[in-house]
């Protein structure tokens, strides 16, 4: 299975024309939330649509700059996994959306231990043995993918307690625009490519079970 993941595009499709053939030979996509720069569900299907005609299999999660309404559009699309999963050959898909609270206010935030429940909700269900993916706008706490640009970490601590209790294959998110990089938490591989109009993505393959490679590549200029 191949998996293409984009963050933080902010309504901004500017690399699509290059984009488009990375995403047609995914087998999924995901989006990292923000699709919207403050927008509302009109603004997200405006960048939803384009990006579902060059993907297979599309699936998202708000950001902090998306209203909360976006949410409620991507359910109804049947793409959202905002506390929720979905399984895709074998591998639970599963996500959760907005940020913690941010230093500016932004319209889609919520306290950390919120995170934990919808963490929680997102995975029940799931065997203990099952491979899973997570999809977070927001960074684990303590990684390269939430340093911000003052050089503290500005990540989840409830994400992170979930990447090392249930050890998810990967987690993918944004958020920090400047934490673009990967890390680990235990065996889970943490990738944020950095917002999508600076052109990082991440790609990675998933063979029997098992995270067979990732990296953040980069589109070109």
């Amino acid at each position: 299975m191949k998996i293409i993941a984009l963050a933080d595009l902010h309504g901004d499709l500017g690399r699509l024309p290059a984009l488009a053939p990375v995403l047609e030979a995914a087998d999924v996509v995901l989006l990292a939330g923000d699709l919207t720069h403050f927008g509302r569900a009109q603004a997200a299907q405006a960048v939803i649509a384009p990006l579902r005609r060059h993907s297979r299999r599309l699936f998202a999660v708000s950001g902090n700059c998306d209203y909360p309404e976006v949410e409620d559009y991507l359910a109804r699309e049947g793409i959202g996994l905002h506390a929720r999963h979905e399984l895709v050959e074998g591998i639970a898909f599963l996500g959760v959306g907005g940020s913690l609270p941010c230093p500016g206010r932004t319209p889609n935030e919520r306290p950390d231990d919120e995170f934990a429940l919808l963490l929680e909700r997102a995975a029940a269900g799931l065997g203990p043995h099952l491979a899973l993916v997570l999809l977070s706008h927001q960074p684990p706490f303590d990684t390269i993918t939430d340093l911000a640009y003052r050089g503290g970490h500005a990540g989840s601590e409830a994400v992170r307690e979930f990447l090392a209790s249930r050890q998810p294959l990967a987690c993918f998110t944004g958020h920090i625009h400047e934490g673009r990089g990967q890390d680990a938490v235990g065996r889970t591989v943490v990738a944020n490519p950095g917002p999508l109009r600076h052109g990082g993505y991440t790609y990675a393959e998933i063979t029997a079970g098992r995270l067979a490679a990732l990296e953040i590549r980069q589109l070109p200029a």
